[in-house]
């Protein structure tokens, strides 16, 4: 699998990726970043915005699983039970591996899966190498830490790149 930086496009947030459009690609399966992503750093539960669409996923025969690098034991797990849904934490993205136990977990091949991360280099980049589609959103909030604000700089070429080629 060729190594390859760009998503399929760049969403302001996960509930503007439209779950019927989804389906109408062939799509049965989300993974989806936590922090940054479903929900900004820290915040222990689901949003109403995150749930309702969580809800559409499911109407659309989508499923909808957390890949998580979270090194806190039980962050993951307790923002996945509160949501219902699978989770795996420590995935180490963007090392392909979580995203083949991830697939195989939930019976579905790369070509039926999209990845919804807000990072090039772990999320972008992991799903590129396991064959999975890269969706990326915007971090929903950067304050904080200046790390982040670099590495977000370091992605826009990449993220510019993205936004060109959209998926939906």
């Amino acid at each position: 699998m060729p190594v390859s930086l760009i998503p399929r496009g760049v969403y302001p947030a996960v509930t503007k990726i439209e779950p019927k459009a989804l389906a109408e690609r062939g799509i049965r399966l989300v993974l989806a970043d936590l922090d940054n992503t479903l929900v900004a750093y820290g915040v222990p539960e689901a949003t109403p915005e995150i749930v309702a669409w969580k809800t559409a996923l499911e109407e659309a025969g989508i499923k909808l699983f957390l890949l998580s690098n979270s090194r806190k034991p039980t962050r993951a797990s307790h923002f996945a039970q509160t949501l219902g849904i699978p989770f795996q934490g420590h995935s180490g993205k963007p090392k392909p591996d979580g995203y083949y136990r991830a697939m195989k977990r939930m019976g579905c091949k790369p070509e039926e899966t999209v990845m919804v991360g807000d990072q090039i280099f772990t999320d972008t980049l992991g799903a590129n190498l396991a064959g999975v589609t890269p969706l990326l959103v915007e971090p929903i909030r950067l304050a904080g830490n200046p790390g982040r604000y670099l590495r977000y700089w370091g992605e826009t070429p990449f993220r510019l790149l993205g936004k060109r080629r959209p998926f939906l």
